[in-house]
């Protein structure tokens, strides 16, 4: 069993768990994920991995509440175990293959949209271990909807806030601040990282696209059984159907077809609904 030792709410209905996990601890890397499952008829859920410790033995998971399956997962508290934690499963950041001298060299920002926040932060972190600090813009619709931003000031070279309502930081969307940082302030930068909702991905990658910056996006909403069996996390990138449980979740965000990826994300809506209409009394 894998025991939850630490547990805190972070936003409203967004919770941070620390999980006793050696072996998975032990090998994970930034970009990668994890399968936990509630119960033994729970359904398998993928979760990007926020942070690992091989001194520890744990790992940490960020899980908002939107369905039957996260529900149950966040109603678990310190003490409590998961049934399964398999992991770590997916390919690792294409930055922790390049050279250490390319590494510190390259200027990236990371823009992370609502609990995208999560996974942005492990590579941020690994980064800074690397003495290779990246800037960073975190979106959200209002400012206490932010995330792990004590975290990220620890480890960001910059931290850049945007909300909807302008409750917090700039106000407008993350690609508004991202032409104000390029075009008004001269920012260059030689790769950016996106993660967090599709539309917003699809929209970073078109920004980008026109200042010709090289964009990796994750596909990890995507994901469904974690192991690329189902195909439900079929997508194309360059004219190629890729599998982003196995393959990914990170792919070039120029190549990829967000259309389509945008209506196999919502394949299993009315399904999920009716689950959680279920799971709540």
């Amino acid at each position: 069993m894998f025991c939850i030792v630490k547990k805190r709410l972070l936003a409203k209905d967004i919770y941070l768990m620390e999980v006793e996990a050696p072996r998975v601890a032990k090998s994970a890397q930034p970009g990668q994920f994890v399968i936990v499952r509630v119960g033994d008829t729970g359904e398998r859920v993928p979760l990007t991995i926020c942070g690992y410790s091989d001194s520890d033995g744990t790992v940490t998971i960020v899980t908002q509440v939107v369905g039957a399956s996260s529900r149950k997962i966040c109603a678990l508290n310190e003490g409590e175990c998961f049934t399964d934690f398999v992991g770590p499963l997916g390919c690792p950041s294409e930055l922790v293959h390049l050279p250490l001298e390319e590494l510190r060299q390259k200027s990236v920002l990371f823009i992370a949209g609502g609990l995208g926040t999560a996974p942005v932060y492990p590579q941020l972190k690994w980064l800074c271990e690397q003495e290779a600090k990246a800037d960073v813009i975190v979106g959200a619709k209002t400012g206490d909807l932010l995330i792990l931003q004590d975290e990220l000031r620890a480890v960001a070279k910059n931290v850049y806030i945007a909300t909807d309502d302008g409750s917090a930081g700039f106000k407008g969307l993350v690609t508004e601040l991202l032409k104000n940082l390029v075009e008004e302030q001269g920012k260059k930068y030689d790769l950016v990282v996106a993660i967090g909702p599709m539309i917003m991905m699809k929209f970073v990658a078109l920004a980008t696209s026109a200042y010709n910056i090289p964009t990796i996006v994750s596909l990890n909403t995507l994901m469904v059984d974690g192991t690329g069996m189902c195909g439900a996390c079929r997508v194309s990138v360059g004219g190629k159907t890729r599998f982003t449980c196995v393959e990914g979740p990170e792919f070039d965000g120029h190549q990829v077809d967000f259309d389509e990826a945008l209506r196999r994300q919502s394949m299993y809506r009315q399904m999920e609904r009716a689950a959680d209409c279920k799971c709540v009394p």
